[in-house]
């Protein structure tokens, strides 16, 4: 029998914080810690930032929650917020970012029943993440997320990532093929990023074959990757676009924009949440966007992106156990000739935060948006510092 409270669905670390401030974290015993993970692509305006601390405290003392039974006035206007940046007709909000790739693929499955489609399929990426809820980790393309939890929900066709080519014979074998669902770059598989014109050519396909575009932006979106949307990088439109992470730096909000004739889909009934988009979480994601807009913290996050990735580059690029360092804005991955999976460990112990992933090759750093200069050298020469000694020692 379990001796602890909290379900162990974690390998945690035992440091546990009491306070933080911009791009440092503090723990319990007063150590301070430079966050390159962001609460894993979430704070991107850092820790306790004064706007969205003013938003959440004010609104707290005036109202939390109501329902959607209700017009809530503040998710209107974030929705006219988030459409007029992203370009889409409307949102639907939930409270995370699996909940609104769950939204985005039971719009799509009604989509295709609307089409007459009894079987309606989306395709899906190799090595993708989109959540842990049943739909989107069906959808995901890591086997060990999956395994234990067959049967897995039906639906999803899978094609290797970056391969337009695949796209085009799946097109051709399945009538049954109603929309793609695809990561503008892949996060959780080890910040994988795709040729220039991918997203214009999975664009040109889908009108080819009236199918929808879904763009799961739950870790690109929010300014992260040099523009507020990446898909606005390849002036592009999807007909879908999901977020959420960095949308409420912090407080759980999640988005499912819609636009033409995938915000038609959904009506009254056929899809709900009782939290979602209420007003505490609203306000706090009002100020997320406003500050990202007015500061235009989305081209801070591609000058200084670029910046720590030639840092890397200077510093450990010709090493013989570094693969590739790449970057698309603040989504940083150093990859190495093989695992370095304690680096996670060595860096905590330096006082730096950031994680690994891709097979355990793959040091990834998302480091938040008002990073200063200094910071961001304080980041280069740190991990440079724990990757050589790490890689020596190997």
């Amino acid at each position: 029998m379990s001796t602890q409270p909290v379900m162990n669905t974690y390998s945690r670390f035992s440091v546990a914080f009491d306070h933080g401030e911009g791009c440092w974290l503090f723990d319990t015993d007063g150590n301070k810690y430079l966050d390159a993970l962001s609460g894993i692509a979430v704070c991107g305006l850092g820790h306790a930032h004064p706007a969205v601390t003013t938003a959440i405290s004010e609104q707290a003392s005036q109202l939390i929650h109501t329902s959607n039974l209700y017009t809530i006035p503040l998710q209107e206007q974030l929705a006219q917020r988030l459409t007029q940046i992203s370009g889409m007709d409307s949102v639907f909000f939930g409270n995370s970012g699996a909940e609104a790739n769950e939204a985005a693929i039971k719009l799509a499955r009604r989509y295709g029943h609307q089409k007459g489609i009894d079987l309606p399929v989306t395709i899906v990426m190799d090595g993708s993440f989109h959540g842990r809820t049943m739909a989107t980790l069906s959808a995901t393309g890591n086997r060990a997320v999956q395994a234990g939890f067959e049967p897995l929900v039906s639906g999803f066709v899978r094609a290797p990532y970056n391969d337009v080519e695949a796209i085009r014979t799946i097109a051709s074998n399945n009538p049954n093929v109603v929309a793609i669902l695809v990561e503008p770059v892949q996060g959780e598989g080890g910040v994988v990023i795709p040729a220039d014109d991918y997203l214009n050519q999975l664009r040109d396909i889908c009108d080819q074959n009236e199918w929808l575009l879904m763009l799961d932006e739950v870790q690109t979106g929010n300014g992260r990757t040099g523009s507020y949307f990446a898909y606005q990088q390849n002036n592009i439109l999807p007909d879908v676009v999901t977020t959420a992470k960095g949308l409420g730096n912090g407080v759980p909000i999640g988005a499912c924009l819609a636009r033409g004739k995938a915000a038609e889909v959904l009506s009254p009934g056929t899809h709900g949440s009782t939290y979602g988009g209420n007003p505490l979480c609203c306000a706090a994601a009002l100020a997320v966007v406003d500050t990202i807009s007015n500061e235009k913290l989305d081209q801070r996050a591609k000058q200084l992106g670029d910046t720590i990735t030639n840092g890397f580059r200077d510093q450990i690029g010709d090493a013989s156990y570094v693969k590739e360092i790449r970057n698309k804005g603040l989504m940083i991955a150093i990859e190495l000739s093989e695992a370095g999976s304690e680096l996670a460990v060595l860096s905590k112990v330096k006082g730096v935060l950031l994680n690994i992933t891709g097979g355990g090759k793959v040091v990834r750093m998302l480091p938040p948006l008002i990073m200063s200069d200094s910071e961001a050298e304080l980041l280069v020469n740190t991990v440079s510092r724990i990757i050589k000694v790490y890689m020596a020692d190997e």
